[in-house]
């Protein structure tokens, strides 16, 4: 059966299976002697390798199954917790995290992981794992011992299995034994003749196929197979059957046996065995086509999975339904006849409820990529000898998908910052008077149409003095210019492309990359980022984004018959000023507003707008839009209104254009352009 149909859900699911193994592994170190979180972590591997193993993943089953047998050690106090199992245990699941990762990109799934193995069965067993070197794979064991036959074979089997051997086939009897707590025998029974069946032909079993199928057996059954595999690997592959405790894998032996006189069972059934082996599926028996499915909540059968892509498609269609909209609003204005407003009334409500409805369908919590994060702080502190303690709030909190998919390597950037250059070592920490154990906070909230997230620590905080110096020997700023920066900017100089007060390169940081591409990718996703520091009390990184970047509100101006976007969130207000009030300084065109001074932004002058002779009345409009601390005023002709518009990207060919991000169909047809308000005021 193809099981390329049930992909995307076994990927969802070994995921899900995954984090929930981190999740418990973290709370695990903190309570080592609670056996019942190991229970849980057993049942997540549990199911994991079942699924994989019924894909046909075998790589991912084998390692499940290692690092489940080290698990059952615990369970069954045969072997302790230490942090250094802990390490191999959170090895493996980086490993299947990675092969599964490569399966949802279209891969194998295969990696080599020979290593973590021999880790994982030396934990088993109970011996150190210090100073492993790359090991070779051990053979499998082999049966050295011929277990008594279970088989009995009629001279038609027995031609079958002569026949198959002279075309250079081999014959095995493999008795396999479940273990006595397996719930659905009949289910491990399909699973195995699953795997037998690619990779040969079942001759007979005992019990019978139908009796197996109605789990009339206790924990045993027997099966005569022919196949080119080898009997090593044969064993290996049905070992890895969830619930499947012994498999004794022997060659047949050929020699003709008479029936016993009780038995006159010469059935059809067995005949129809060699015929059709695999067992057939019935209420009792899951096929693959019911893959296994972990039950979230009470509401679980209210929720459904939808592919990505076919909400992108919805999106795509509900824009196009926007731009139409506008058309019919601006239609509406012009014939202005009463029954067609109140219809465009009318749509333009049921619509903005639709996009409303639609928003909410992309929107994913922050958690998906928080995740990520106590596994990784985990291993840092390790790394760099500090104790840290990592508190997540309002993962909850919901992000558009397209913003998700970014927002995830400018937070590992800023908490790897946070945890190298931020928290101090425990005997810092203890000197200055703090817990040896530094606090990271990560939180994220809604505020308007924005989401925040915020990183703060209790840690050294930003040494403003060494900064400066690094700043000004780097030539970020001149030593001028640094005795008029707030802290705030002195703050941001960290954020420069190339910048790194660490004096050593570490794997953490010191190369001067990082906290630029967090910047660069924030204000691409329309968001800033801004710092606040305290020297020897902490630092608060404070990331704004916005809640969608499918959609946005803008103002919409006009140079010469020219239609602009610029976007409300940048949008302090707009004015109409005097040409008179314009000052000069620094060769800058600058308005004093409200007490300080703005350098204006002549958009003509930027985007190069041919001009017509026109008369000057004296005024000038203005946009004053804001980057951070910084203010610069757009000065435009005039002043169209606001609208909700659809982003649409410039393509390929056009992907560097200054100080525009895109752009955007209007309601009569014409094309206008988005302002990008912050390339202007850099």
């Amino acid at each position: 059966m193809d099981t390329n149909q049930y992909l995307e859900v076994f990927i969802d699911e070994s995921n899900e299976h995954l984090q929930s193994c981190s999740e418990s592994l973290l709370v695990l170190e903190q309570n080592p002697d609670n056996i019942e979180i190991v229970n849980d972590i057993f049942r997540n591997a549990h199911t994991l390798k079942g699924m994989s193993a019924t894909m046909g993943f075998e790589d991912i089953a084998d390692l499940t199954h290692k690092m489940e047998n080290v698990l059952d050690a615990i369970r069954n106090h045969k072997i302790q917790v230490t942090a250094e199992l802990l390490d191999v245990v959170f090895e493996s699941v980086d490993h299947l995290e990675e092969m599964v990762s490569d399966i949802s990109n279209g891969g194998d799934g295969k990696k080599d992981v020979t290593q973590t193995v021999e880790k994982l069965k030396r934990l088993e067993s109970g011996e150190s794992i210090e100073n492993i070197e790359t090991v070779v794979a051990a053979p499998s064991e082999t049966v050295t011992e011929v277990a008594e036959s279970k088989l009995i074979f009629d001279d038609f089997e027995q031609t079958v299995l002569e026949q198959s051997m002279e075309q250079g086939f081999s014959a095995y009897e493999i008795n396999i034994s479940l273990r006595e707590d397996c719930l659905l025998k009949a289910a491990r029974v399909y699973m195995v003749f699953e795997i037998l069946e690619k990779l040969g032909e079942v001759i007979k079993s005992t019990p019978t196929v139908e009796k197996l199928e109605e789990e009339k057996f206790d924990t045993d059954f027997s099966v005569a197979f022919v196949t080119k595999e080898n009997q090593d690997d044969l064993k290996q592959k049905l070992m890895k059957v969830s619930e499947v405790d012994v498999v004794n894998v022997q060659p047949v032996q050929l020699k003709k046996m008479e029936m016993p006189s009780d038995i006159e069972e010469k059935k059809v059934e067995e005949v129809a065995a060699v015929e059709t082996p695999k067992p057939t599926p019935t209420k009792a028996t899951p096929t693959k086509t019911e893959a296994p499915k972990t039950v979230k909540n009470n509401n679980s059968s209210k929720t459904i999975r939808v592919n990505i892509e076919r909400l992108d498609i919805l999106m795509n269609l509900f824009e196009e339904l926007v731009i139409d909209r506008g058309r019919l609003q601006s239609i509406s204005m012009e014939l202005n006849h009463n029954e067609l407003n109140d219809t465009v009334e009318r749509m333009t409500r049921v619509s903005g409820d639709l996009q409303n409805i639609i928003l909410n369908m992309r929107m994913v919590p922050v958690e998906t990529v928080f995740n990520r994060f106590p596994k990784m702080v985990r291993q840092l502190s390790r790394d760099l000898k500090k104790k840290i303690n990592l508190e997540i709030i309002g993962a909850e909190t919901e992000l558009d998908r397209t913003v998700i998919d970014e927002i995830g390597d400018p937070l590992v950037h800023l908490i790897r910052n946070a945890l190298d250059h931020g928290i101090e070592s425990p005997e810092e920490r203890l000197a200055a008077g703090k817990p040896e154990t530094g606090s990271v906070e990560l939180r994220a909230y809604h505020s308007g149409n924005h989401v925040f997230i915020e990183i703060e620590d209790d840690g050294a905080g930003i040494d403003r003095e060494r900064v400066l110096q690094k700043a000004i020997s780097k030539g970020v700023v001149t030593e001028e210019a640094s005795h008029s920066m707030t802290d705030n900017q002195i703050n941001e100089l960290i954020l420069a492309s190339g910048f790194s007060t660490a004096e050593v390169i570490s794997d953490v940081s010191g190369r001067g990359v990082g906290l630029d591409v967090v910047k660069s990718t924030i204000e691409s996703l329309g968001g800033s980022i801004s710092i606040e520091s305290e020297h020897g009390k902490g630092s608060l990184f404070s990331i704004q984004l916005p809640l969608t970047l499918s959609i946005i509100s803008v103002m919409l101006v006009e140079i010469e018959k020219e239609v602009y976007a610029v976007p409300l969130s940048s949008i302090i207000e707009t004015s109409i000023i005097k040409r008179s009030d314009i000052l000069n300084a620094h060769n800058q065109k600058v308005i004093d507003f409200r007490g300080k001074v703005v350098p204006l932004v002549f958009l003509d002058e930027i985007f190069e707008v041919p001009r017509e002779d026109y008369e000057d009345d004296g005024f000038l409009s203005v946009v004053l839009v804001r980057k951070g601390d910084r203010i610069a005023g757009l000065v435009v002709d005039s002043f169209i209104g606001q609208q909700e518009i659809v982003l649409k990207s410039l393509g390929n060919y056009l992907t560097n254009v200054f100080a525009i991000s895109g752009a955007t169909i209007l309601g009569n047809g014409q094309v206008a352009l988005i302002v990008d308000c912050n390339a202007l005021i850099k």
